[in-house]
């Protein structure tokens, strides 16, 4: 089975992306996880790392490709990231994860440990719009647009285990099909 799980920064993709990987044995590869990683190791926020991506766009791109060549070479995977729906277009289940901004702001402001909720506010702002922007330019891609996931989940509205749950009820119902 494999998996694409999508969704603006603090919509939960990483939580359930691990949460699943755990109940089902599936391998992950999570572009954001690079793409952090990346900016630490160059000594940038999101926001700055993301505006350097802007004139620089190889860095996405090689963000892309190593995560579609990846889950394409691996049937039992979840990738993990914003445009994996689009770019695997292999995938067996496509999710899009949805939370407010306000409830996304919240999540951030408690993982990446912003000095208060405004900073954070408009660093989710900052870094949603250059995203979306370098979707755009880069592959004609609307971030807004959910037309190729399968499934879209409200992750305000359910916790971790009760959305994998949802999941693992459509990936039985999938395995079920094969």
């Amino acid at each position: 089975m494999r998996i694409t799980i999508s969704g603006l920064p603090g919509s939960g993709t990483t939580s359930l992306t691990y949460h699943l990987a755990e109940m089902h044995r599936l391998d992950v590869i999570s572009a954001g996880e690079v793409f952090r990683q990346m900016a630490r190791e160059r000594g940038l926020t999101l926001a700055e790392f993301g505006s350097f991506c802007e004139e620089d766009p190889s860095v996405d791109k090689l963000i892309d490709e190593r995560q579609r060549e990846i889950a394409l070479s691996n049937t039992h995977i979840i990738a993990e990231g914003r445009l994996s729906g689009w770019m695997i277009q292999e995938a067996d289940l496509k999710i899009w994860l949805k939370a407010s901004l306000e409830c996304r702001v919240r999540r951030i402001f408690d993982r990446d440990q912003f000095s208060d909720l405004t900073a954070a506010m408009q660093a989710t702002k900052e870094r949603e719009a250059c995203e979306a922007l370098r979707y755009q330019q880069y592959y004609d891609i609307d971030i807004g647009s959910l037309s190729p996931y399968h499934l879209v989940l409200d992750t305000e509205m359910w916790t971790v285990e009760q959305l994998a749950i949802i999941v693992s009820s459509a990936i039985q119902t999938l395995q079920k099909s094969e």
